[in-house]
Formats: C-alpha cells, structure tokens, sequence
C-alpha cells in the first residue's frame, strides 16, 4: 500500500493535477502553474529575496508570488532559510533536485527562440542573459579559448569561464577577469545575440567594455541563434 501512500495528497494540493502516470505530466502537476518555472530561472545563481524576486519578474504580484513560492517550496524544488548575521534576512534558493532542472530551460530556450514571435525586446534579467548563455554558446566557435569574462550587472557580480569548448558561469569578482562587461541584461544580449556593434552602445551611454576589447568582441560571436521556423502557410 506503500504506493497509495504516495499518491495520496490533499484536496486541495491536487485539485488541478492532470492524474497521469506521465513523467511529464507530472512536471507539469509541479510546475505549470503561471510563474513557477520563471520563479526557478532566477534562482538558478544563487539565492534570492523575495523583494529581488519581484524586481526581476515584472508583472508578478505579491500575492501570486507567494504562492508560487509556497507551492514550490512543497513539491521540494526550493527551500527558504535565514542568512547569518549581519543580514539576518529571508532567502529562496534551489534544491540540488531544483537545480537539475536547467536542462529543461535550455531546451525550451533553445526551442522557442526559433519562433517568429519571439520578442527580444521585452525586460531581460540578469538570469535570463547568463541561462540564455549557457544555452546558446556554440562549442565549435569557441575551442582553443580559455578566458574569464566578467558581467556586471546591477549590484551583482557574475564571471563566465570559457574552457574547451564549455561555459560555466557564477557569482564572483573582477579580480582575474580578461573583460568585463557593465551595463543591463538588456543592452548586453543585444550586443551578443542582436549584433550591435560595442562602440555604438557604448556611444550611447548603454554598455561599458573593460579590459581586452578583442576578446570582448570575440565573445559576443560565440552564441548564434538558430533560423527561425517557418510558419505554415494558410
């Protein structure tokens, strides 16, 4: 009966769950209410409060934002706790289960992006920009490089290491960083991924470039997008 157990949950938990065996369904009955899965993008660097949570989904409310919380927070893709002293505040952060959905983000990136719809131009967070780099880069362009490439954004500090071919990004330090880029996620995946020339954003006050300016360049070359698709014709 150990199985019934299992299954066995409130009224309440699962009076919108699709009751299929489905692995897939299952993620959905876990994730596919409106916010959850943009909820877990943010949280994909590193811990986050709730006040910086609202500031990077704009459109959330307070109140839906709590529950999404709350709900995840259940199913155990996250966890809230209490940092030390001196900041003594409340956080959100992933389980190491939570983590190991970023493929899921990357293949869902990797596939709408293609869409005729897509709009680049709406708000991009610093999560979005740095999941969207370790979805699109390119190995084959990027073999025979090693760097370290700083991102400053905000408040925050993130450093992307690019070694044979592979990508990985955290929070860090300008210390060590071959070029750093400085402005908002925005202006920066315009530069990589909307082919706008460095000079001309940062004539316009939008972007900073420090350190290698030819690495920096390079850099924006290594995350091209695929084609989009074709509509089907009425």
């Amino acid at each position: 009966m150990r199985l019934e157990k299992i299954t066995e949950g409130s009224a309440a938990q699962r009076r919108r769950w699709y009751e299929d065996a489905c692995g897939a369904a299952h993620a959905l009955d876990l994730l596919g209410e409106r916010w959850s899965l943009l909820v877990m993008r943010e949280l994909m660097f590193g811990p986050k409060r709730f006040g910086d949570l609202r500031a990077s989904l704009p459109g959330i409310s307070a109140n839906i934002l709590t529950q999404r919380l709350e709900g995840l927070e259940a199913a155990g893709v996250l966890v809230r706790r209490k940092l030390p002293p001196p900041a003594s505040t409340q956080v959100y952060e992933l389980t190491e289960w939570g983590l190991e959905s970023e493929p899921i983000f990357q293949a869902l990136g990797r596939w709408a992006v293609r869409s005729p719809h897509h709009d680049p131009s709406l708000p991009f967070s610093a999560a979005s920009l740095l999941l969207s780099l370790r979805t699109m880069l390119d190995p084959s362009r990027a073999v025979g490089i090693e760097a370290r490439i700083g991102f400053r954004l905000g408040a925050e500090f993130f450093v992307a290491q690019l070694a044979e071919g592979r990508i990985e990004i955290a929070a860090g330090t300008p210390e060590g960083t071959d070029a750093i880029f400085s402005g908002e996620p925005r202006v920066i995946a315009a530069a990589i991924y909307g082919g706008q020339a460095l000079e001309s954003l940062e004539a316009a006050g939008a972007l900073t470039v420090e350190g290698d300016r030819v690495l920096a360049r390079w850099f924006t070359s290594l995350f091209p997008l695929p084609p989009k698709a074709e509509m089907p014709k009425r």
